[in-house]
């Protein structure tokens, strides 16, 4: 009896740790980001007002009036937000409005973040404590949507924009119209 209690007593940590491996190699491939859709898809932004960065012109929900607009929630201190700074201003050059939100960031660190990557945006809104970002569903940084003329949310793009998701973000502005 006391062979098979110590065979058993050796066997079950080997067991275990194959157990482990079997979970582990069974998850591999599939998606790490659980992808968190915006819940105001298809609905008006609330009402807001945001302070300019530099003191000039805000932003409040009168920009959507010159819609369709993309709104792009960024931060300094961001780093794929500092990788789809080009993208950004390949929209712009392209005829996009962007819209910019700096959100829980500085004046100071969001004029240094644009005098180093760009300034692609027709306005940009101060939003230190992130109210407004939460108010569009954004779970983070970078987050853009396009807004149509109505203030009506209708598309999200999670994440940094790159070079192959400039096509879409101009159809989706396009389909806005």
């Amino acid at each position: 009896m006391k062979g098979w209690t110590t065979r058993v007593l050796w066997l079950l940590p080997l067991l275990l740790f194959a157990g482990l491996v079997w979970l582990m190699a069974g998850n591999l491939g599939k998606p790490t980001q659980v992808v968190v859709e915006s819940r105001m898809i298809g609905k008006p932004v609330p009402a807001f007002a945001l302070d300019s960065f530099e003191g000039g012109q805000g932003v409040s929900n009168a920009a959507f009036a010159e819609g369709p607009v993309l709104v792009n929630i960024f931060a300094s201190w961001c780093l794929p937000c500092a990788v789809e700074a080009p993208q950004l201003q390949a929209l712009a050059d392209r005829g996009a409005t962007l819209i910019g939100i700096s959100t829980r960031d500085t004046p100071e660190a969001t004029a240094a973040f644009l005098q180093r990557h760009g300034n692609p945006y027709a306005r940009i809104g101060m939003d230190p404590a992130g109210r407004l970002m939460l108010a569009f569903g954004a779970s983070g940084v970078p987050e853009t949507y396009v807004v149509d003329r109505q203030g009506i949310v209708r598309f999200q793009h999670l994440g940094e924009v790159r070079a192959e998701h400039v096509p879409q973000l101009l159809a989706e502005l396009e389909k806005a119209r």
